[in-house]
């Protein structure tokens, strides 16, 4: 095989590992590629992301663009999957695409970010939480959500300081995401005097966790902190509770999903999720609450606004930059405030805003989540 040869067979086998179609692009148009799960267990979160960064691209558009140009939205599906994520990383790079909203799942966004700083690509993640991906001074790379070394400690001081329990066992799912935020929760109850009876990681796409429950029941586990995403807390959940497992559970962002409903049923009720602020809720961001239900689309998931947020930011580097020279649209979006619907956000020297807050949350089976009170 010829080396010509070589590179148009691994160009279409990352086309097709990506699950994209080539496109066609307007040349007036500034290109925003907008990169997540369309498949795969965690779709749920891509079609938040997807859903808030048409939403602004659509809204920036109908007051004129930015710089007389409409932006113009590309969607990858990376099936929050590495090895897809470093596919669909290509394919923006040979398309042409200088500006990413994406990646969402921690361990997608991190090798694919280290293509974007390498290409000169623009990626702000409305998403991925975990601190590695900005810890390596890339320029290029931001986030419109916190981190989880400000989640994990806003869980680990509210399980310590109000729920008081007596064991508790700590679980995750193996991954980037999980595994640090799970990390990052021991450390503070551990700090705080609290000891971790168990800590452990169950395998991702696990159905049956027969094994772990028995192991938290003989432990006389009552309460139980969850690294990971909804589809396997979701059955641990609805195991434990026809196993006779009686603890509190508590997880991060990526289990407050409604999906959590509806695999543990009523076992769902009264678990504790850290989330971003309900921005939704937000009397400021009523018109475009309001414009996201005009569409049947559910603006209260915790990444809606970011992923807004993120295209606005894009938007307002480029008109601050004066260019779309993504080095000089870097600079000004280091430099910049942007009012967004999520807040005034700037950014540090690493590329994480400088104030973001998780809230505790608790969750009601069938009913809207209410903000935790101490108990």
């Amino acid at each position: 095989m010829t080396k010509a040869t070589k590179q148009i067979s691994k160009l279409f086998a990352a086309m097709v590992l990506a699950g994209v179609a080539s496109h066609s692009f307007a040349a007036d148009t500034i290109k925003i590629g907008i990169a997540g799960p369309k498949t795969g267990p965690v779709a749920q979160y891509g079609d938040m992301q997807f859903s808030g960064a048409k939403m602004a691209i659509e809204q920036i558009n109908a007051k004129g663009g930015v710089d007389g140009k409409k932006l113009e939205a590309v969607e990858y599906d990376d099936a929050c999957d590495p090895k897809q994520a470093v596919a669909v990383a290509n394919k923006v790079v040979n398309d042409g695409v200088k500006f990413v909203v994406g990646h969402l799942c921690s361990s997608s966004t991190q090798p694919a970010s280290d293509i974007y700083e390498d290409e000169g690509v623009i990626m702000i993640t409305p998403a991925a939480t975990s601190p590695d991906i900005t810890a390596r001074g890339y320029k290029m790379v931001f986030r419109t959500i916190g981190l989880d070394s400000a989640q994990g400690p806003a869980a680990g001081n509210y399980i310590a300081d109000h729920v008081k329990p007596k064991i508790v066992a700590v679980l995750h799912d193996k991954q980037q995401y999980g595994e640090g935020i799970a990390t990052a929760v021991k450390a503070t109850l551990e700090k705080k005097g609290v000891k971790v009876a168990v800590f452990e990681g169950v395998n991702a796409g696990d159905k049956d966790f027969s094994s772990i429950i028995a192991k938290l029941k003989q432990a006389n586990v009552d309460f139980v902190y969850y690294g990971g995403y909804h589809p396997e807390l979701g059955l641990i959940l609805r195991q434990s509770q026809e196993k006779g497992l009686k603890a509190k559970f508590m997880g991060p962002e990526g289990v407050g999903n409604d999906s959590i409903s509806q695999i543990a049923k009523d076992a769902s009720e009264g678990l504790l999720v850290t989330l971003p602020k309900s921005f939704d809720q937000d009397p400021a961001n009523v018109a475009l609450a309001d414009a996201f239900k005009a569409k049947k689309e559910d603006p209260s998931g915790p990444f809606v606004f970011p992923s807004y947020s993120a295209v606005e930011v894009i938007a307002g580097g480029i008109t601050a930059a004066k260019s779309e020279d993504t080095a000089k649209v870097a600079e000004a979006i280091h430099a910049g405030t942007f009012k967004t619907p999520t807040g005034d956000l700037s950014f540090d020297a690493k590329g994480d805003l400088k104030d973001f807050k998780f809230v505790v949350y608790e969750w009601h089976f069938g009913k809207p989540k209410t903000e935790a009170s101490p108990q």
